[in-house]
């Protein structure tokens, strides 16, 4: 896909004044403010350094109204700063006189980080261009910059206004991390290689079955192996009986459960022998091994799968060329029951193939176990990593490449 926007490649942006959209919504303690994960700050830095010779404005959003998370980005601009070791000046605004006046008197070299975009119900519109491109937002900042660089890729399938309101402005430009994202997935799906296959595990259905349609249909991959509440499902709607507690679970957590059971089966049923389930568990509070043949009493939990899975498992990620990974295989944050977990990440951190992972659980688990860095490639992204994957349209990405073509005749970039 690259090639079909702007990319920071194509223009020279020392001495001007730059609009960054970046994504540092993160995990934060509502009582202390503290930022309890900086992997999304850290993954900006290198978009922001390059940026050092220009006037950089930062804008992000951080949580939404009504989360007890929904904070000022004040306490984000001063972790920024320590990160990129430069000072960041923070307005608690967005686009009023004070913010207006701070970024028309920057100077080369000056950042500034504006204040969090969802405290403005004009970024939350949910409405057409014409709409979004005549809100305050817009119009008050828009003639303020010289170059727009879009690098918020885990916001990417939300058409908010802070992300694609300036795409008739001038150049949207891909920042180093969207660039970089969009690089890597692609490469995982279109990487020519055979078997490739998908984990996918961890407690969120809807997404692992929208994803999971979209890579068989298209033979993205060949094989896909369920853990976690996402096996749990599958495993129900193929007919096991998978103890009543689980069942609650599920239930509880998704209103649309039965249109999800549905489709599981219908995906078991159009792909048989492609999606693979547990055989065996270890089952909470009793601690007990059992396999898919034995009974579930109501009050157990199925809290990991159990070791002839992990090595039904292992034997196919072994002869693997590709491998997307995403959510653990059981409750991993307790050690009895994080051994799946450990078994499967380990045999695919050692494995030769291309490994990409993605999600939050994903993520915290690689790096409590120090296997991220084996890995080629781990995303920011959660739900806009699902969208892309599954092949949906992508509001943001649209946005530019409807801006490379608005602007690719009128800038001959460096």
């Amino acid at each position: 896909m690259n090639g079909s926007f702007f990319t920071m490649d194509d223009f020279d942006l020392d001495g001007k004044r730059i609009y960054l959209r970046i994504d540092i919504n993160s995990p934060v303690n509502p009582e202390t403010g503290e930022i309890l994960d900086d992997s999304r700050f850290r993954a900006y830095s290198k978009t922001i350094n390059e940026l050092k010779s220009s006037k950089v404005v930062i804008v992000s959003h951080q949580s939404r109204p009504g989360k007890n998370d929904f904070t000022s980005l004040m306490g984000h601009a001063r972790y920024m700063s320590n990160i990129i070791k430069k000072e960041i000046k923070f307005i608690d605004s967005l686009f009023s006189h004070d913010a207006i006046n701070a970024i028309s008197n920057m100077s080369a070299g000056d950042i500034i980080m504006l204040e969090n975009s969802r405290f403005y119900s004009e970024e939350t519109l949910n409405a057409d261009f014409e709409t979004i491109k005549n809100t305050h937002i817009v119009r008050r900042l828009s003639p303020l910059f010289d170059y727009y660089v879009i690098d918020a890729f885990p916001a990417i399938h939300r058409a908010q206004t802070t992300l694609i309101g300036f795409k008739g402005s001038g150049p949207n430009i891909a920042g180093r991390l969207m660039e970089r994202e969009i690089t890597m997935l692609d490469k995982f799906k279109f990487f020519r290689g055979s078997p490739k296959i998908a984990i996918l595990a961890g407690s969120k259905i809807e997404d692992s079955i929208k994803v999971s349609r979209a890579f068989l249909k298209d033979n993205i991959v060949d094989y896909i192996l369920t853990g976690g509440v996402v096996a749990n499902a599958f495993l129900y709607a193929g007919g096991f009986n998978i103890g009543r507690k689980n069942m609650e679970f599920i239930i509880k957590n998704n209103d649309n459960y039965e249109s999800l059971i549905n489709s599981a089966t219908q995906l078991l049923q159009t792909f048989r022998g492609r999606i693979l389930m547990p055989d065996d568990f270890l089952l909470s509070p009793s601690g007990r091994h059992v396999t898919i043949s034995e009974s579930i009493n109501d009050d157990e939990i199925i809290a990991d799968i159990g070791f002839n899975t992990v090595d039904k498992y292992s034997k196919i990620i072994s002869r693997a060329s590709a491998i997307f990974m995403n959510g653990p295989m059981g409750i991993y944050e307790i050690p009895e029951y994080s051994i799946g977990t450990r078994e499967i990440f380990n045999i695919v951190a050692e494995t030769p193939a291309l490994k990409i992972a993605g999600g939050g659980h994903t993520l915290n688990a690689l790096n409590s176990m120090h296997l991220t860095k084996k890995l080629d490639y781990t995303s920011t992204g959660g739900g806009a990593l699902i969208n892309y994957l599954s092949g949906d349209s992508i509001p943001v990405i649209d946005a530019l490449i409807e801006n490379k073509r608005l602007f690719g005749g009128k800038y001959n970039g460096r």
